[in-house]
C-alpha cells in the first residue's frame, strides 16, 4: 500500500513527463472504454439474458472505473472529468453522478519543489518574502497546493504554488485529446449530433485559465467588489506584491467548512440562515452581476464565526454576457405561451440547439416539456429536477448546452444540495421566486417596452390570421381545382432500402470482376506472361479494396439503422 501510494506521488511530482507514455496511458484507456461500451449492446454479454436493471447495474460499475482511471490519469483528466460531471446532455446519468464525486484529494508535493517554484516566480527566496512560512501544506490539490504564511508586516496569509510541470503536462495531453475529439467527431454513431471539437476547445480554453493564477487574482478582486456591499459575503483580498502566473498570495480567512454540520451548531450557527444565505449569494451574483462562482462545492465555502459566508478559489468563473439577453428573451416568451417552435427557434439563434435537417423530434421533445413540467407552482419546482428533466430531453438530441448554462446548472444544483442537507425544508425555487419577481419589476422603461410590444404584435398577428384565414382556405381551394397544389412524398425507409439493394449490387459486380482478373492472372503466371500477371492481380487486389469499404459501409448502415 506504502508503495503503491509512492508511485502515484512520484508520478504526479514529476517535473518532465513522457509524450510516448502518456500517449499510451490515454488511448489505453479509450479503447479499453470503448470497448466497454460496445459489449454494453451485446446481449450475449449479459448473464441470464440483457435487463435494463442490469445495463444500469453494468453502467454504474463502469461509472466508478471511470472515474478511477481518471485520479490515476492525473490533473488534466481530473479537471476533465469535472467539466464532464456538467454535460449530462451528452453522457449518461450515472457516469455524471460519479464523475461529481471526482475530487482533487492527490498526493502534495515535497517542499524543495515550493521554495524553487516561489523563488524562481517571485524572485526571491522565501524567508526574504515571508516572516514564516509552514511547509506542510493546508490542502493538495490536481493544480497546486495550499501553504499558511505570515508576511513581514504580521499579516496572515495563503500562499497557492502551482504544481510542478503542469503546463508541460496540459500540452501533451491536450495535444493526444484534440487527435481523440478528431475521432469521436468522426465516428458514425458517436459523432451525429455532438460537437466534440467544440467541447474539446471548451476543455482547452478552461484548463489553460485555470493554471493562470493571475487570472484568478482578477477574478478574486471582481468577486469581491461585487460583494463589498455585502458584509455577509468575505472574500479572501490578493496580494499582487507576491503574486505570478503559478504563485497566488491571498488573505488568510479561515472559516468553518459548509459541510461541517456539527461544527456549526457547535459554534451556534443557524442552518437554515446559512442555506438561504447560500442561494441568496447566488441569486445576487447571476441577477445582480452576472458573473459567477462557477465551482460552489463544499470545499470552497465556508463559515466564519460571525456567520459570514466565505468563497475561496476563484479560478473557475462563469460569465453572462449582455449580448445574449435579447435570446433569453425571446426564449422566455416562448416558454410563457408554451410555443415550441419559439422556444426551438431561440434555442437555435443561441446556440444552445444544432440546426438539423429534421428539427421535429427535438421540437416534440420541448414541447412535451412545456405541456407536463410548466404548470407546476414556481416554489413547488426544484433545481435538480428540472435540470434532470432538461438533460433526460437533450440526452442523444442535437442539443449543445453552452459552458455557462451548465455551469449555473450544476452550481444551483450543488448549492440546492447543500441547503438541502444544512436544512432538510430547505427549497431554492422558494428563494429564489422573490428575486425573479424583483428582476421583474426592476425592468427598465426599454425592456417594458419591449414586452408590451411584445405582446401588442403577437395580438395584431393572431388578429391578422383570423381574419385572413378564410380567405386563405378559398385560394387553397382554387389551386387544388386548378391543380397548381403539387405534393411530395419521401420515405426515408424507402431511399435507405433502395441504396442498400444498390450496393449490394455493385459489390456483386465487384465479386465477379475480381474473379475474372484473379483467373485471369493465374491462367497468364501458368502461361510465364509475368508482367501481365502482375497487372491483372494489382486490378484485382484494387477491386478488393474497394469491395471490402463498401462491405463496411453496409455494415455500418445496418448498425445505424
Amino acid at each position: 500500500m506504502e508503495k503503491g501510494y509512492t508511485d502515484k506521488a512520484y508520478r504526479w511530482n514529476r517535473e518532465n513527463y513522457s509524450s510516448r507514455r502518456r500517449y499510451v496511458d490515454i488511448w489505453s484507456f479509450v479503447l479499453t472504454l470503448m470497448f466497454k461500451l460496445w459489449l454494453n449492446k451485446k446481449s450475449w454479454s449479459y448473464s441470464g439474458g440483457m435487463t435494463e436493471a442490469k445495463r444500469a447495474a453494468r453502467r454504474k460499475k463502469q461509472a466508478v472505473w471511470i472515474r478511477n482511471t481518471l485520479l490515476d490519469l492525473g490533473p488534466t483528466f481530473i479537471k476533465v472529468g469535472q467539466l464532464f460531471s456538467t454535460r449530462a446532455d451528452i453522457f449518461p446519468s450515472e457516469y455524471v453522478e460519479e464523475l461529481s464525486k471526482l475530487q482533487d484529494k492527490v498526493p502534495a508535493f515535497n517542499y524543495e519543489q515550493v521554495e524553487t517554484i516561489v523563488e524562481k516566480e517571485l524572485g526571491r527566496k522565501i524567508p526574504q518574502l515571508f516572516d514564516d512560512f509552514e511547509p506542510v501544506p493546508l490542502a493538495a490539490a490536481s493544480l497546486g497546493q495550499v501553504h499558511k504564511a505570515t508576511l513581514h508586516s504580521k499579516e496572515a496569509v495563503v500562499v497557492k504554488v502551482q504544481r510542478p510541470g503542469l503546463k508541460k503536462l496540459f500540452e501533451i495531453d491536450l495535444q493526444i485529446l484534440k487527435g481523440i475529439a478528431y475521432y469521436f467527431q468522426r465516428h458514425p454513431e458517436w459523432g451525429r449530433g455532438r460537437d466534440w471539437l467544440g467541447i474539446y476547445e471548451e476543455c482547452c480554453r478552461i484548463l489553460w485559465e485555470e493554471i493562470d493564477y493571475l487570472r484568478e487574482g482578477r477574478n478574486a478582486d471582481t468577486f469581491r467588489r461585487n460583494f463589498r456591499n455585502e458584509d455577509w459575503v468575505k472574500v479572501p483580498r490578493v496580494y499582487w506584491r507576491y503574486a505570478s502566473t503559478k504563485v497566488l498570495t491571498l488573505e488568510y480567512v479561515p472559516g468553518i467548512k459548509i459541510s461541517q454540520y456539527a461544527a456549526l451548531e457547535a459554534a451556534g450557527l443557524d442552518r437554515q440562515v446559512l442555506a438561504n444565505l447560500g442561494a441568496k449569494a447566488y441569486l445576487h451574483q447571476l441577477l445582480n452581476n452576472g458573473f459567477f462562482h462557477a465551482d460552489p462545492h463544499p470545499g470552497n465555502i465556508a463559515v466564519s464565526p460571525e456567520g459570514n459566508l466565505i468563497f475561496y478559489d476563484f479560478g473557475m468563473m462563469g460569465e453572462i454576457k449582455s449580448n445574449i439577453r435579447e435570446g433569453l428573451m425571446e426564449t422566455l416568451f416562448g416558454v410563457a405561451q408554451k410555443d415550441g417552435d419559439r422556444v426551438v427557434r431561440s434555442l437555435i439563434n443561441l446556440g444552445a440547439l444544432a440546426p438539423v435537417e429534421d428539427i421535429g423530434p427535438v421540437r416534440r421533445s420541448v414541447q412535451y416539456m412545456l405541456d407536463n413540467f410548466m404548470d407546476k407552482p414556481f416554489e413547488a419546482q426544484s433545481v435538480a429536477a428540472i435540470s434532470d428533466d432538461l438533460y433526460e430531453i437533450a440526452y442523444n438530441q442535437p442539443f449543445r448546452f453552452p459552458a455557462t448554462f451548465t455551469f449555473v446548472m450544476r452550481a444551483f444544483s450543488t448549492l440546492e444540495g447543500v441547503g438541502k442537507g444544512l436544512d432538510p425544508n430547505f427549497n431554492f425555487m422558494e428563494v429564489a421566486k422573490p428575486y425573479a419577481m424583483q428582476l421583474m419589476s426592476n425592468m427598465n422603461d426599454s425592456e417594458r417596452n419591449t414586452f408590451l410590444n411584445e405582446l401588442s404584435r403577437q395580438a395584431v398577428q393572431v388578429s391578422n390570421t383570423a381574419l385572413g384565414l378564410p380567405r386563405r382556405l378559398e385560394d387553397t381551394l382554387d389551386r387544388l381545382e386548378r391543380g397548381d397544389v403539387r405534393l411530395r412524398f419521401r420515405s426515408i425507409e424507402t431511399e435507405r432500402l433502395l441504396r442498400r439493394q444498390s450496393n449490394i449490387q455493385l459489390s456483386m459486380t465487384y465479386s465477379v470482376i475480381i474473379s475474372g482478373f484473379t483467373l485471369s492472372a493465374t491462367i497468364l503466371l501458368l502461361k510465364d506472361y509475368i508482367w501481365l500477371a502482375v497487372f491483372a492481380g494489382l486490378i484485382a487486389a484494387t477491386v478488393s479494396w474497394l469491395l471490402i469499404r463498401l462491405l463496411l459501409r453496409l455494415d455500418r448502415y445496418d448498425r445505424m439503422y
